[in-house]
């Protein structure tokens, strides 16, 4: 197996692959190149590699159009704060509060990823090869469903030589506990060779909707120690114990990626739907509906911030050529 870094290759033309936001964040690394659209939920819009035979997309590529229509589901990556996939319909208690996020714009059902995919982040330090966003949300009282805690998060996105690294923190601001989840939303191409590999050790079985109905055995858990096709099952679930190392490979292309992440990122969800073409390996800090979960904790994850508490953790995609 060998690194990228190690067999360098021919810078192509500038223009070998280009999306015409003008507010997009280039960032470069030797042949390396990832592109940041902060106004898109501080999404991640391209990483990929420059090849004298043309770009070698290591995501899934945003197109102009869903940078127009400012769409963070068609970008490359994006983050999920204050909390990872759906909320059963959209309500949880949380110490004897009814916490009611319905009608805050988020057009589906069971409330989706939290808010900050959703809204524009703001544009920190800069260098050759990283930035850093910044999003703040303060609860407006007069606004149906608005997350009613106040808190800071900050993304720094860098390319550290070929590899992709994202560090994801969080800051409660509010003079109250606030119940929180976080992770980042990739998408891969997808192959017929493609297979992803991952030690797990359960996963969450889901209704018609989406969510969760028990924690147990599926073949895709056996699947996925040796390498998973993505075609294999029709899979939108959420895997627990989860070893936080990850490799999504395309044999067909001779390469590979390696996903590795930090406590609490200790959950991971897979999204292979069989109707599509989609291909998602996401790191998170809590299952679907962890705020109304009865389960033990570390079947489920999220956590509660105490006030003034901060959370931090790095994920890093790593290409390599096999």
């Amino acid at each position: 197996m060998r690194d990228v870094s190690l067999n360098p290759i021919r810078p192509a033309s500038a223009d070998a692959f280009a999306l015409h936001d003008p507010d997009l964040i280039a960032l470069a690394s030797g042949n390396m190149r990832v592109l940041v659209a902060p106004q898109v939920g501080g999404a991640i819009a391209a990483y990929y590699e420059v090849s004298a035979a043309g770009p070698v997309h290591w995501l899934r590529p945003a197109t102009d159009a869903a940078l127009a229509e400012r769409d963070p589901l068609r970008m490359a990556s994006f983050p999920l704060l204050p909390y990872c996939n759906r909320i059963r319909d959209a309500r949880f208690e949380f110490e004897g509060r009814l916490i009611d996020l319905a009608d805050d714009g988020n057009r589906f059902a069971h409330a989706l990823h939290g808010h900050a995919w959703r809204r524009p982040w703001q544009v920190g330090a800069r260098t050759a090869n990283s930035v850093e966003l910044h999003f703040e949300h303060v609860p407006d009282p007069q606004a149906r469903g608005d997350w009613p805690f106040r808190y800071s998060a900050r993304q720094r996105i860098e390319l550290a030589g070929d590899a992709l690294r994202v560090t994801l923190s969080a800051h409660n601001l509010d003079d109250a506990p606030m119940p929180f989840g976080m992770g980042h939303h990739p998408y891969y191409p997808r192959t017929g060779q493609t297979r992803v590999y991952a030690q797990v050790q359960g996963m969450w079985h889901a209704d018609s909707e989406v969510l969760p109905t028990h924690l147990g055995s599926h073949p895709a858990v056996d699947a996925l120690r040796t390498g998973m096709s993505a075609d294999a099952y029709d899979l939108d679930n959420n895997f627990a114990g989860w070893s936080r190392h990850a490799t999504i490979a395309w044999p067909d292309e001779g390469r590979q990626l390696t996903m590795t992440a930090q406590t609490p990122f200790d959950h991971m969800v897979v999204f292979a739907p069989a109707s599509d073409a989609l291909l998602c390996v996401e790191p998170v800090s809590n299952t679907t509906d962890c705020f109304n979960a009865n389960d033990a904790r570390e079947h489920v994850g999220g956590c509660v911030l105490m006030p003034d508490e901060e959370m931090s953790a790095t994920v890093n995609w790593t290409p390599q050529r096999v």
